[in-house]
């Protein structure tokens, strides 16, 4: 079986962990191939380095090195450097960059200022990491520099952008964003691979993650939604809301901003035309959509662990042979 799933972070990373689970604990679909499309719009520079949040939380998570407690960054990570760099009042001092996770950021920037794509850049981290032994394949949504960033008031009655991840981050999303703007979208085209992926998949799943400024970012690359439009693969998606809460992050504030309904409806809304199941709690069993079909899960729709989320990914699969069937 050929699954594609679109990915942001923490999410995404913890859901394909557990479909990777499932799928290497059923015999029939040990052999599955999983291709993750990430977000790359949450990338950012800093210190002269090129950080890629989402595609490093997919690495070290799938890779076996992540932080579990947080969901981010690298297990047993020290912050020596980035004390150096505060004591020399280098900025900013919101975005901790560990020392462990400083070597991903140094030799992504050293392989993109040779002139090497973020796809291949991409690739050779994944090696590092083993995913192609693990039947993973990561790619970045797009080779094109694309950053996400915030429109809020600024203290003069006028307007500001802050980028994604210092609204995020530094501000907890507590800024009230007046809107989205993500620079580079309008001239990037889908990484090598990506609108392949999609077209000839199985299945193709879209995790908990962040539907605005994770999912959303990638449905805006030219070609991605069209894709998913053609493709023949049922598209099944898990709700990242419980009871019109996020299960984590801050999905609510991002909803909000575009106008979107804070509901296990209004998420999926924003993939209504490709859409043909969608998976949510049971508390939003009363979720009705247009087209798509819609099923609660047997239980608490929270990623508590490896197994329980092999369990959410195993009934994604089940609703994605239904529809098709």
């Amino acid at each position: 079986m050929r699954i594609t799933a679109l990915a942001g972070g923490v999410g995404g990373a913890r859901f394909v962990r557990g479909l990777r689970h499932h799928l290497d604990s059923s015999p029939a679909l040990a052999d599955s191939e999983v291709t993750v499309v990430a977000n790359t719009g949450d990338d950012i520079s800093l210190f002269g380095l090129r950080v890629s949040p989402d595609v490093d939380t997919l690495l070290y998570t799938l890779g076996g090195g992540v932080e579990e407690s947080q969901g981010w960054g690298r297990a047993d990570e020290s912050h020596v450097v980035q004390s150096e760099l505060a004591a020399y009042g280098a900025l900013p001092q919101w975005f901790a960059l560990g020392d462990r996770d400083l070597g991903t950021h140094v030799v992504r920037s050293q392989w993109l200022a040779q002139g090497v794509p973020p796809s291949e850049v991409t690739a050779r981290l994944a090696a590092r990491w083993g995913l192609p032994e693990r039947r993973i394949r990561l790619l970045p949504m797009t080779d094109t520099p694309v950053e996400t960033h915030v429109v809020v008031d600024d203290e003069d009655g006028g307007e500001r952008a802050v980028h994604f991840q210092e609204w995020w981050v530094r501000h907890q999303a507590s800024l009230p964003a007046k809107r989205f703007v993500v620079a580079g979208l309008d001239r990037a085209a889908a990484a090598p691979g990506v609108l392949d992926a999609i077209r000839q998949a199985d299945v193709v799943l879209l995790p908990p993650s962040n539907p605005v400024v994770s999912i959303g970012i990638v449905l805006g690359v030219p070609g991605v939604r069209d894709a998913l439009r053609g493709t023949a693969a049922p598209v099944v998606g898990v709700s990242p809301l419980i009871s019109g809460r996020p299960v984590r992050g801050h999905a609510d504030a991002c909803l909000r901003t575009v106008g979107v309904p804070v509901t296990a409806a209004g998420v999926a809304g924003l993939y209504e035309d490709f859409l043909d199941a969608w998976l949510v709690d049971p508390a939003d069993a009363g979720t009705t959509l247009p087209r798509a079909r819609v099923e609660a899960f047997d239980g608490p729709l929270l990623m508590t662990d490896v197994e329980a989320t092999a369990r959410i990914a195993a009934h994604a699969l089940r609703l994605a042979t239904a529809v098709s069937a």
